[in-house]
């Protein structure tokens, strides 16, 4: 483990000195790599499908797990979107000149060896490598077991292209030991990492951000909250709220928690429960929910469970207030949206909800590094330091003071 770190360590000095016109070209070559060995991704994918489903993998799992052409062309847009993005390296933050005559500037640079611990999804393996690429950093990635062949094949892929183009295949690398004592171990190399960023489930976050002497940028889970205020359009809240949870239930960025005011729920929420049953979602309720709809009762524990699934909670709330409450109390911290033609509580839910991404008359589905005009991100950071929300390249950079003198002495 040291002697890989040391590695790394020592390609960060090799990356961060790249110019952009060299990480735009190999950002493109990695781009074309990927779909040129589309169907040996695709052979290699379908082994980790083949075992996740002995595993008994949810289909929520499975789905983000499968890679198909279209996936991997999306993969390879992606890597193409980020190369063309700002330089994120180098900028001037601000610039000054003091009473002793010192000219400082304040300039972005990379942060280092950035190790990132994820599950399920394989094409984080490439988005991930690319945004570290561009920032000018290395990234020591950690995928789940259950992506392990897709991982492998996508990372060999990625460090060939660095080969060809005379650069140390270490820039991007998968970490040798996947274990759970691979993990500790590299979540206490502060001499050789300078960020971690985990990424998955409630167990994992826990146990990186109790255990690392490394800092950590928290990726916690997405437990997504919509509220339908008295005011909103209900057409229009039927048809987020579907889309919320329905479009890919298995993403961090779906609705876990509909949260519907008393004046609109006899109204609302039969129209809506007709809307979900077409979806097949499985309905849970409070009890005041229950006495409009014929759904199963939700314990307090449901409106702290981020199902990844097909399910949704469901409470009745007696006004805003009760709702920014709610949200408060249960929510990740992740992406929550409020349903509203009341500009002032429009404005109230966004402003004292304390999550990320807040939205008004808007799916949460949209919080995604692509969406934002990103490209991609390493994730949706549920951390306040120093990156909340969608995290692209400009979050993984930090900053150094340059101070220009001339003979300068102290008196």
């Amino acid at each position: 483990m040291e002697q890989f770190l040391k590695k790394a360590k020592y390609s960060s000095r090799v990356i961060s000195t790249l110019s952009t016109k060299i990480k735009t070209k190999v950002l493109n070559e990695i781009a074309d790599a990927l779909v040129e060995n589309e169907n040996i991704i695709i052979f290699e994918n379908q082994k980790d499908i083949i075992a996740g489903k002995k595993e008994n993998l949810s289909y929520a799992l499975l789905d983000r797990l499968e890679l198909d052409k279209s996936r991997i062309q999306a993969m390879a847009k992606s890597i193409r979107e980020i190369a063309t993005l700002n330089e994120p390296v180098g900028k001037i933050i601000e610039g000054w000149v003091v009473s002793s005559g010192l000219r400082i500037e304040k300039v972005t640079t990379p942060i280092g060896v950035i190790g990132i611990i994820y599950e399920s999804r394989p094409n984080v393996t490439s988005d991930t490598a690319a945004l570290c690429f561009k920032s000018g950093n290395v990234c020591v990635l950690k995928g789940g077991k259950e992506a392990a062949n897709s991982n492998q094949i996508i990372a060999s892929i990625l460090q060939e292209v660095l080969e060809k183009n005379d650069l140390p295949k270490e820039i991007i690398s998968l970490l040798p030991d996947d274990s759970r004592e691979g993990v500790a171990k590299l979540i206490k190399m502060d001499d050789y990492v300078d960020l971690i960023i985990p990424r998955g489930g409630e167990g994992l976050i826990k146990f990186v951000s109790k255990n690392s002497s490394v800092p950590v940028i928290k990726h916690d889970k997405g437990l997504c909250h919509i509220y339908v205020d008295s005011s909103a359009d209900l057409q229009n809240a039927i048809d987020i709220s579907i889309n919320a949870k329905c479009q890919r239930p298995g993403v961090c960025n779906a609705m876990e928690t509909l949260l519907v005011h008393k004046d609109i729920a006899k109204e609302f929420l039969p129209k809506v429960k007709v809307q979900f049953d077409k979806q097949n979602t499985k309905l849970l309720g409070c009890e005041a929910t229950r006495k409009y709809i014929n759904i199963s009762k939700a314990s307090e524990e449901d409106f702290y469970t981020e199902y990844l699934d097909n399910i949704l909670s469901i409470k009745i709330v007696k006004d805003i207030d009760e709702a920014i409450s709610h949200v408060n109390k249960h929510s990740s911290g992740h992406s929550e949206s409020i349903l509203t033609q009341n500009y002032t509580n429009g404005e109230r839910f966004l402003n004292e909800v304390d999550s990320a991404c807040v939205y008004i008359n808007s799916s949460t589905r949209f919080t995604d590094g692509a969406e934002f005009g990103f490209g991609a991100e390493v994730g949706i950071s549920t951390s306040k330091l120093h990156s909340r929300g969608p995290m692209g390249i400009n979050d993984l950079t930090t900053y150094k003071f340059k101070i220009y003198g001339k003979g300068n002495i102290r008196e």
